[in-house]
């Protein structure tokens, strides 16, 4: 956990980090554990505060202390709560009162976000009311436990590269996670990459993930997976150069249509293309000079 946010001090917010209360705590210490999630989460070394936690699942005995804890020592900090195995979306329900129950117990004045990993039949099934659910900011999903959760009629090599990319019920599973979250303005963030000692095949997920899936985000379970992953999701340098050409053109045309080459845009490819801008600046690249200028430098008057 301390790497992570190590490195996030470095790289500054271009990714969240996840402190991990579900399969981070050993057996008989989630106590403790939560209050170092707590802790880390309050503390000095959280500089942009895009740190959150993942607390156990409903059905777990400790899933409501972890809120408590955490939430305790560091309700003004955390970035999101994330609930992981959540049957449909009554679990999710069921987080979100007990989240915004203890908010008003702590006076505080904002809604912590909450992330939903969808990786039962159940939630998958729910994706779409999941998402609608208001205070819901992402829908993971959680390949592992998916594949898991249809005892042996999905073989293990889903549970990686190339499978998780190509065997059918994987496919449609990841599709609509995508198309529920997208539809309700919520980010679909995709699962991780099991494999530690190759970062090439983190960044190959997620540049799949993105390009052909649509997920907009990435779990990683080593900080050395980071920096691979935002390769992944970033768009490449001659589209970004296109893009800004494109808007900064369509801003001086008071954003009608206008030819670039011997291509029509209007506002339905302005908007893909700011889209692109938003993303490429998310993922740490660098904007040509003039669009960085026009729409994302603070105007001193």
């Amino acid at each position: 956990m301390r790497k992570a946010i190590a490195l996030q001090q470095q790289m500054g917010p271009v990714f969240d980090i996840t402190l991990d209360c579900e399969d981070g705590a050993p057996a008989g210490a989630e106590r403790a554990h939560a209050e170092l999630c707590g802790s880390l989460i309050a503390g000095a070394d959280n500089l942009f505060g895009r740190i959150g936690a993942r607390i156990h699942d409903v059905t777990h005995p400790s899933w409501h202390d972890d809120l408590e804890i955490i939430l305790g020592r560091a309700a003004d900090r955390i970035a999101f709560v994330t609930v992981p195995k959540a049957r449909g979306a009554a679990d999710v329900e069921t987080a979100l009162a007990a989240l915004r129950n203890i908010e008003s117990r702590l006076g505080l004045k904002r809604e912590i976000p909450l992330h939903a990993l969808v990786e039962t039949h159940g939630a998958l099934h729910q994706a779409w009311q999941i998402a609608a659910l208001p205070g819901i900011e992402s829908l993971d999903f959680g390949l592992m436990d998916f594949v898991s959760e249809h005892h042996g009629a999905i073989p293990g090599t889903a549970m990686r590269s190339p499978g998780q990319f190509t065997h059918p019920m994987v496919v449609r599973a990841k599709c609509e996670v995508v198309s529920a979250a997208i539809a309700h303005g919520v980010i679909p963030t995709h699962n991780v990459t099991t494999v530690l000692d190759d970062a090439s095949i983190a960044q190959e997920d997620a540049h799949r993930a993105r390009n052909d899936f649509g997920y907009l985000r990435m779990w990683s379970i080593h900080p050395a997976q980071i920096e691979p992953i935002l390769q992944g999701m970033r768009p490449a340098a001659d589209e970004v150069t296109e893009a800004a050409g494109i808007v900064c053109a369509a801003q001086d045309a008071n954003w009608g249509p206008i030819r670039v080459g011997t291509r029509l845009h209007d506002r339905g490819s302005f908007r893909h293309y700011w889209n692109l801008l938003v993303r490429a600046r998310s993922t740490g690249m660098t904007l040509p000079s003039e669009a960085e200028q026009r729409f994302f430098t603070p105007n001193p008057n």
